[in-house]
């Protein structure tokens, strides 16, 4: 199937990017609930009354923290969030590392690569670890340029894919198309 065919390209790492609340960790649930090879983490909110109080990180393992919170006490503050390294490293980053070195992983999951989570240098060094291990990466990553996300960005074998209200819907099948029929590329 070409290219064109299966609107994802030939890439050993996917990252989905788009506008907060546009739908990609949904896609990335869909794709990783039902399937037994992967391992890294995903994000969501956390709400109370209604109103978003922080996020939380869910380890694909089954650990859960919180990635940060209104109420959390910390140097690294990103608008009203302060950002909860600790978990970010005891659950983001290891949960990536366990994902790399497991053989019964073949997808490593990172949702999400953006400011709080680059709060922590081993999650950054735990992403570029992932990308490294010829293993495919299946994450999310935050449209604005920074460093570090845009060296991401441009590295050989990463792609970039926006996610909208538009297309959201079609995305959970063509990644497991994609998942499913590797590149030939060892990038």
């Amino acid at each position: 199937m070409s290219n064109e065919e299966r609107l994802i390209p030939d890439t050993r790492h996917l990252l989905l990017t788009g506008k907060p609340g546009c739908g990609k960790t949904t896609v990335i649930r869909r794709v990783v609930d039902v399937r037994s090879d992967a391992g890294g983490f995903y994000t969501g909110e956390v709400r109370e009354g209604g109103k978003r109080t922080g996020f939380s990180i869910t380890a694909l393992d089954g650990r859960s923290g919180i990635l940060a919170g209104i109420d959390i006490e910390s140097s690294v503050h990103l608008g009203r969030y302060g950002v909860n390294v600790i978990d970010i490293d005891e659950i983001a980053a290891s949960s990536v590392e366990a994902a790399v070195s497991s053989n019964a992983v073949g997808i490593v999951v990172i949702d999400e690569i953006a400011s709080m989570e680059m709060a922590s240098e081993r999650f950054r060094r735990a992403v570029l670890m992932a990308l490294a291990s010829g293993k495919s990466v299946l994450g999310t990553i935050q449209a604005r340029s920074h460093p570090f996300l845009d060296g991401i960005k441009s590295r050989p074998g990463v792609s970039v894919i926006e996610v909208n209200a538009g297309n959201r819907e079609d995305f959970p099948a063509l990644i497991t198309e994609w998942l499913d029929h590797p590149p030939k590329t060892t990038s």
